[in-house]
């Protein structure tokens, strides 16, 4: 008997008791556990070990079972990307699951994101069945021998916070459990556990009626002590400042930090933000580079900031005191960081933040007329900064569109209210927006091909707003977008997407010629290894799931053209892709 009729023998066996009832298997509690956790979604892309999880979706389809609602994602990058997405937005970690060893690692690169963003994903994917014969799920494919094991999950240990492998069905209960409370605990992370086919498909024999209650430890609560150094050291400072790149992670961290700031005059740079932290009308915004108030300072709060200034080009005068606050303030799984620390506060912003100002109203120290003489000369710096942002009246006269006008162009086209999801190219200097949750930028770890993903996973999360991903030519590529764009029309998920194409890879372009300015690679412009020329028409590739694509080549065009995009969205419920030729 060929393969297709053994397997068939095997996957059709009654998976009934002796009474003809069914009998509740691992992958059926897996699934309700899962949605008991508050998971949504389960973003899938399967392979021949997910028929126990496929049957178990159906059976809850017809009994009313809770489930999280199942999403086919046809690129593992995208759809732990889509979990981070939703994530961002709604602070509820989701499901994903994927294809033994092949399919985890086409998740490394957004898993790596996750990590380092601090985002919990349940990653999850199945493993060849343990049997090679007469059990329900065992191998019966060419593929099962394989696609083994010796450690699947060390695959991806390292952007791991736990790994597990699911041994008995009774577990199944217990390990998403686990799962998620380790995921939820400060720093959170992404976690991942391995699936035997063959175990999915047990029937489970031993009752449980407990089997998974958990709870997440609470954030770290700073100490007294540190909170009262801290108050002390920002009221002897003349020259204080914050750098953050995720104080605005939540609203209560955003409002905290507004109201610090302003009370207290303590200007605040968002150097590489991956959140909007700080309005851009905020009196104490004082934008994007660390610069000349780094060079001058007594004291820098490196808040929610990994990399607060980069050491090679830049650092605070001796004598400068140093402080990082963050749940993780150490930030112990980077292997070498080496930025000087006078205090470490563990905790979340908005505790470490409305602890301070507490004690600050209050503080015998406390000049206030210095502060209030910091404060203008700080209010006129921000708003110095906030005059030298393009409007989009100023349309290029030499006919070349730069990122800088693009991205002021973009801000007046989607509005105050729509989400930008950025993957590098967008100046927010240029793009003020101004209200908590309607920014987020890439991970810190860098890995291309987030951003489309993570608009998506925002805009099922947010369906009655307008998403838009602002990407670069290489980010687009690195997206998979023909899977990108089968999503959005598949699952309803109209996302305007904005390509600065400037083909070519403007990171190791950017590199090249600040190291070797001088060297034979300038001559060229630094495009070696760097050319993404001749460009394809992206704007054909959205066309092909339903949407409507644009290309702008002349700056007279751009401001139509985007609204006329913006349009498709919101009025015709389509994606949108518009492909501006830039020059930078």
């Amino acid at each position: 008997m060929h393969v297709e009729g053994v397997q068939s023998l095997v996957e059709n066996q009654s998976n009934a008791g002796e009474s003809g009832e069914f009998e509740q298997s691992a992958s059926d509690l897996f699934l309700t556990q899962l949605s008991a956790y508050g998971v949504d979604y389960f973003f899938a892309n399967g392979g021949t070990d997910f028929p126990p999880i496929a049957e178990a979706f159906a059976r809850a389809e017809e009994t009313g079972a809770a489930v999280p609602r199942p999403m086919v994602v046809p690129h593992e990058n995208l759809a732990v990307s889509m979990a981070h997405g939703v994530y961002m937005s709604t602070g509820r970690p989701q499901a994903v699951m994927v294809h033994v060893n092949v399919g985890t690692a086409n998740t490394v690169n957004a898993v790596l994101n996750a990590s380092r963003d601090e985002t919990p994903v349940l990653l999850f994917a199945g493993r060849s069945p343990y049997s090679e014969s007469g059990r329900h799920g065992t191998r019966t494919r060419y593929i099962h021998w394989a696609q083994e094991m010796f450690d699947q999950g060390g695959m991806l240990r390292e952007a791991v916070k736990w790994d597990y492998e699911l041994h008995l069905p009774e577990q199944a209960g217990d390990m998403v459990a686990r799962a998620w409370q380790v995921a939820m605990t400060a720093p959170r992370g992404p976690v991942y556990a391995t699936l035997p086919r063959d175990v999915l498909a047990d029937p489970i024999r031993v009752s449980r009626p407990d089997a998974g209650r958990r709870t997440a430890p609470a954030a770290p609560h700073p100490q007294p002590d540190d909170i009262r150094t801290l108050a002390d050291w920002i009221a002897e400072a003349e020259r204080p400042l914050i750098v953050t790149q995720g104080a605005g992670r939540t609203q209560a961290g955003f409002d905290a930090l507004a109201r610090l700031a302003e009370r207290f005059a303590l200007p605040v740079v968002s150097f590489h933000p991956r959140f909007l932290n700080i309005a851009a009308d905020h009196p104490m915004n004082l934008g994007s580079l660390p610069g000349g108030l780094l060079a001058q300072a007594d004291l820098v709060i490196a808040l929610e900031a990994d990399v607060p200034w980069i050491p090679a080009l830049e650092s605070p005068p001796a004598g400068c005191r140093v402080v990082h606050v963050a749940t993780d303030p150490a930030y112990t799984r980077y292997p070498m960081r080496s930025f000087p620390s006078d205090l470490c506060v563990a905790g979340e912003t908005a505790d470490v933040l409305t602890a301070v100002e507490a004690l600050l109203d209050r503080h015998e120290r406390l000049d206030r007329k210095s502060i209030a003489a910091r404060g203008e000369a700080l209010r006129a710096q921000s708003q110095a900064l906030a005059g030298k942002r393009l409007s989009p009246d100023a349309v290029p006269s030499d006919g070349r569109i730069g990122p800088e006008w693009l991205s002021a162009c973009i801000g007046e086209a989607v509005g105050p209210d729509a989400i930008v999801v950025n993957e590098y190219p967008l100046r927010l200097d240029h793009c003020p927006q101004t209200r908590s949750g309607t920014y987020f930028g890439l991970s810190a770890a860098g890995g291309l091909g987030w951003g489309l993903g993570a608009a998506l996973g925002a805009k099922l999360a947010n369906p009655d707003r307008l998403v838009v991903a602002t990407l670069g030519d290489g980010a687009y590529m690195f997206a998979n977008p023909t899977a990108s764009h089968w999503v959005g029309e598949a699952h309803d998920l109209p996302v305007l997407t904005v390509v600065f194409n400037n083909q070519l890879y403007g990171a190791v372009r950017n590199a090249t010629m600040a190291m070797y300015k001088t060297g034979v690679a300038a001559r060229s412009g630094g495009r070696m290894l760097a050319d993404l020329s001749p460009s394809p028409a992206f704007e054909k590739l959205v066309e092909a799931s339903g949407g409507a694509g644009f290309r702008v080549e002349r700056p007279e065009e751009l401001r139509d053209t985007l609204r006329r995009a913006v349009a498709v969205v919101t009025q015709e419920r389509r994606q949108a892709l518009v492909n501006v030729l830039c020059d930078y």
